[in-house]
């Protein structure tokens, strides 16, 4: 038997970094995000030799022993043993499975497109439909939650298990008892605007958001950082801003609301913004670009770049002489999906 799984990756509009505890349990988190294009996808096979064996065939890292009910956490593809886990203790009664579990992904760990979190649901999604499981959208996100920060005590917020499982325009709200994805409906126009606008841009960085994390959470219980915690205030409240811009149609004041959350994100931690980074920004603002941020924690990774339609070609062509990437992409509707081959 072989089931196959895909989740969409993100971009995160405004409000990131909220959804990172303490700051969401506290003060409550909001973000608006948008998926695309671009996609985590697991492949799940029985096998018949009572052996498992995981593969992120993008990195060129696997594992292979006999198949367990409890694999060590330790070395590499620390996700795929982490959920084989849980699904074994949670929904099989401790009894192994003998599978091969395969994976890859469109954009590198470090993305800032959520990556790692949308593997991680696209993985479940597909022992759901292997084992028939009875998770609907938010019992999918919130096991893939648990999993990544209690199971794996991997630091980072809540935002992009939802993102990958429900897909499409979401503005979230966060806070210590649970999580609200409103879903928006925004007219086809609006998001064909939204993309002969934006620029998806790699700039050829993977970093680890750890340290940028950190940063976020000791801004949220320093009593003498009052400068971190009101840049995170602005954040939010820019996510506001620009859920009522994205239903406005007025494109122009996301990239301005785009433009103040990169001010106020790089306020929220040192490691946010870098040489690299800001040389890349100056570049693009001097050649048609009207706004900036990069997607995710920050540091390296993804960068979103709005500019006039008619001066994108251009952009786009000087920023491929450069050491990273342009990536073009779609906005999606779709949440994960998983099918049975």
């Amino acid at each position: 038997m072989i089931v196959r799984a895909k989740a969409p990756l993100r971009i995160g509009l405004a409000g990131g970094g909220t959804d990172v505890s303490p700051y969401s349990d506290d003060f409550g988190g909001c973000i608006l995000n948008a998926t695309i294009n671009m996609f985590a996808y697991t492949t799940i096979e029985v096998r018949e030799d009572n052996q498992v064996y995981f593969e992120a065939s993008d990195l060129g890292r696997d594992f292979q022993s006999e198949a367990d009910s409890n694999i060590a956490l330790d070395g590499d593809l620390l996700l795929h043993k982490a959920i084989y886990n849980r699904v074994i203790r949670d929904f099989n009664n401790n009894e192994p499975i003998a599978i091969s579990v395969i994976t890859y992904s469109d954009a590198p760990p470090g993305s800032g497109l959520g990556s790692s979190s949308t593997m991680v649901v696209s993985m479940l999604a597909a022992y759901r439909e292997l084992l028939k499981l009875p998770l609907g959208e938010y019992d999918l996100a919130h096991l893939a939650f648990e999993i990544e920060r209690e199971d794996c005590q991997l630091s980072g917020g809540k935002q992009d298990q939802y993102a990958a499982t429900f897909g499409g325009v979401n503005f979230m709200e966060f806070n210590q008892e649970n999580v609200l994805v409103n879903p928006l409906r925004i007219r086809t126009d609006i998001l064909n605007e939204i993309e002969s606008q934006m620029v998806l841009y790699f700039t050829g960085v993977s970093r680890d958001s750890a340290k940028i994390i950190d940063d976020q959470i000791k801004a949220s219980t320093d009593k003498d950082d009052s400068k971190s915690l009101e840049s995170l205030h602005q954040v939010k409240q820019h996510a506001f801003d620009m859920k009522e811009c994205l239903l406005r149609n007025d494109i122009d004041g996301m990239s301005d609301i785009l433009k103040a959350s990169w001010i106020a994100k790089k306020g929220t931690s040192s490691s946010i913004s870098n040489s690299h980074v800001e040389e890349i920004s100056d570049l693009v603002l001097k050649n048609g670009a009207k706004s900036l941020k990069l997607s995710g924690a920050g540091g390296g990774g993804f960068m979103m770049i709005f500019a006039e339609p008619t001066k994108k070609h251009a952009l786009m062509s000087l920023l491929e002489k450069t050491d990273g990437q342009v990536h073009k992409f779609q906005l999606t509707q779709m949440g994960v999906q998983a099918w049975t081959v």
